[in-house]
């Protein structure tokens, strides 16, 4: 009797520690959660301000950068912050050879990483949109190479990826007819579906709402109480843009096989400013938008076709960056330079005094 009630008393504490793990777990959400740190602009603090802001002001424990910027490498070295680092489109050619990939490995991540958290490297961006044939040969080489490399470097957890837009698909509408492009489907994204599955990473895409906004659709696209859309080929009614999007992404997956491989949502957001008459522009809709697109991922609900799953997600962006082309382009950030918000959407510590903007932020709730 004494062996069967120690052996249920260990039972009983493992589950109660996995229990308190989860509430642990739970306790501090927001965590997939993440921001894309660019820096097109001239007047943005200096990357060690930025870090030490994110680490003590903000809920935020990863960034996604547009290159592989030593200075913010170095910044974020013992944040505990995650980095996900990218390789410049007009890079990948010369590492689609194992020596390439390990130079650019020697250089620009092992003098950081692991001090520096190195989360993912991300090999260009949106490199199928830019229909440069040169550069979409040598993309899938340029991946592997990078793992090969990383494998020698002894860097394992780094795990390799690349951005994705949603002009992949041919079909979006209905989610559930989502196809990759005819061509592509099975020439370029099934061999790099299979390299994410062989090496466990993620396909990463960049869904935004913000471009399919329309004045009839604006509660769908904002996350805001709507009749829905339904999808006649599953009796799925949606009821916001974003899952729709990513349900379509997962469909094309599904129809090329790998629908088991993890999605990563690399960029989203909402422009907060844009150009006189610009419909759909405004602080509200950003905040209305990537609010509630936080308490969506949060909720760990998933999507239709995908349910209870949760999205790492990266807000695009952190910053308004004043050098961008347009007026939207410069007010997609979620802080001025200055560091203070241009609306919370739920990141800041305010137990620690941060964000005067606690009306706006207020907005979320009554959306």
């Amino acid at each position: 009797m004494e062996i069967l009630s120690a052996t249920k008393l260990f039972f009983f504490l493992l589950l109660f520690s996995c229990h308190v793990s989860f509430l642990s777990s739970s306790a501090t959400a927001a965590y997939s959660i993440g921001v894309n740190y660019g820096t097109i602009a001239d007047n943005l603090p200096p990357p060690k301000e930025v870090a030490n802001f994110l680490k003590t002001k903000t809920n935020i424990d990863r960034i996604k950068i547009f290159d592989a910027n030593p200075d913010i490498l170095k910044a974020f070295t013992g944040t505990g912050i995650s980095v996900t680092v990218t390789v410049g489109n007009g890079d990948i050619p010369s590492i689609a050879k194992l020596p390439g990939a390990q130079a650019w490995i020697e250089k620009n991540i092992l003098p950081y990483h692991p001090k520096t958290i190195i989360r993912y490297i991300a090999v260009g961006n949106e490199i199928l949109a830019t229909s440069d044939k040169t550069l979409i040969a040598h993309l899938l080489p340029a991946m592997k190479a990078l793992r090969s490399a990383l494998d020698l470097a002894k860097a394992r957890s780094i795990k390799v990826s690349t951005p994705h837009s949603l002009g992949i698909l041919s079909t979006s509408e209905p989610p559930s007819s989502g196809k990759f492009r005819k061509g592509y489907d099975k020439l370029i994204f099934a061999p790099i579906l299979e390299f994410h599955k062989q090496t466990k990473s993620p396909f990463m895409v960049n869904p935004y709402p913000y471009f399919g906004y329309k004045p009839q659709t604006a509660d769908y696209a904002l996350f805001k109480p709507n009749g829905g859309v339904l999808d006649a080929g599953t009796g799925i009614n949606y009821t916001n843009m974003f899952d729709a999007q990513l349900d379509a992404v997962y469909s094309a997956m599904k129809r090329v096989g790998y629908e088991d491989v993890d999605i990563v949502v690399a960029e989203t957001g909402w422009a907060s400013a844009g150009d006189p008459g610009q419909p759909g522009v405004s602080v509200e809709n950003a905040l209305s938008y990537n609010g509630n697109l936080v308490k969506h991922v949060d909720s760990g609900k998933g999507t239709p076709l995908m349910p209870n799953r949760t999205f790492e997600t990266y807000i695009f962006a952190l910053f308004n960056e004043n050098l961008k082309e347009s007026i939207p382009e410069r007010n997609f950030g979620l802080f001025k330079p200055d560091l203070t918000p241009v609306y919370d959407v739920g990141i800041l510590r305010h137990d620690q005094g941060v964000g005067p903007t606690s009306a706006v932020r207020a907005k979320i709730g009554r959306q």
